[in-house]
């Protein structure tokens, strides 16, 4: 029996100082580890920071620095909040790290050989705080769901077929009745799938702090799809031994503001 087991918290966005729910979902998560080391498993611990996007860029300008210093500053706070904590992770990731880069930018190719990814236009409500598009039906009082400001928007950018994934993915649930939880969680996704996904934009030429997109000057990562591959990309990517070991037994704990992107756009 393989008693591997791999768990990690959110990848944190440092736009500004770690507060009371990036404490919670460490020690949850440290809880997790210590437990299973306990209970004898090989275990792997990751956390990290989310150093990419719009807003990152923003709080830069805001306070005269460059994205990159403002990442370091900030990144610190977190790394020094699992010392303060005691929390035993076993690798703290960057997603302005070369290992990282690398790896998203071979995860983009494999979509896109994958036949997974064209270039269009897209036109939407978008908000900076949540780095999202939302449509019109999606708005409350005139803002994200999240209370936050949104913007119209129009670019070119690559798209990601979610659509093709709509049966896929709902096979997936009803095969692994355990892959979300809570259950309630779990028929906020399902249902979420079962309206129809559309396709996603993925890339943005609004601004250049993120992943260069393989072969192309104007377009940086989407930081969703940037950030998620974290998981991957601290496991030495999909060739790597760690991923191996450990992707089989991914265990990640989130908070409810980000499922969509983690129980949708993630799988």
């Amino acid at each position: 029996m393989d008693k591997s087991f791999y768990i990690t918290t959110p990848i944190y966005y440092p736009s500004a100082k770690p507060h009371m729910g990036h404490a919670y979902t460490s020690i949850i998560a440290d809880f997790f580890a210590r437990f299973k080391t306990i209970d004898e498993h090989n275990v792997f611990f990751l956390t990290g920071t989310d150093e990419h996007g719009l807003k990152i860029e923003q709080a830069a300008r805001a306070t005269g620095i460059s994205p990159q210093e403002h990442a370091d500053r900030f990144s610190q706070t977190f790394r020094d909040l699992c010392d303060t904590l005691d929390v035993n992770n076993d690798d703290f990731i960057r997603t302005t790290e070369p290992r990282h880069k690398r790896v998203v930018q071979e995860v983009w190719r494999r979509m896109e050989d994958a036949g997974d990814i064209y270039l269009g236009e897209y036109a939407g409500w978008y908000s900076v705080s949540d780095e999202a598009y939302f449509t019109e039906d999606e708005l409350v009082d005139g803002k994200a769901p999240s209370g936050h400001p949104v913007s119209w928007v129009v670019e070119k950018s690559y798209f990601f077929r979610l659509s093709k994934y709509t049966e896929p993915l709902l096979a997936h649930f009803e095969a692994h009745p355990d892959f979300v939880q809570p259950q309630s969680r779990a028929n906020e996704v399902k249902r979420f799938i079962e309206q129809g996904l559309r396709d996603i934009s993925i890339s943005r030429t609004s601004f250049s702090w993120g992943v260069p997109i393989p072969g192309s000057d104007d377009h940086v990562t989407y930081v969703w799809v940037d950030a998620l591959t974290n998981y991957i990309s601290a496991l030495g990517g999909p060739e790597g031994e760690l991923y191996q070991q450990f992707w089989p037994h991914a265990h990640h704990i989130i908070g409810k503001d980000i499922l969509r992107f983690h129980a949708v756009y993630w799988p």
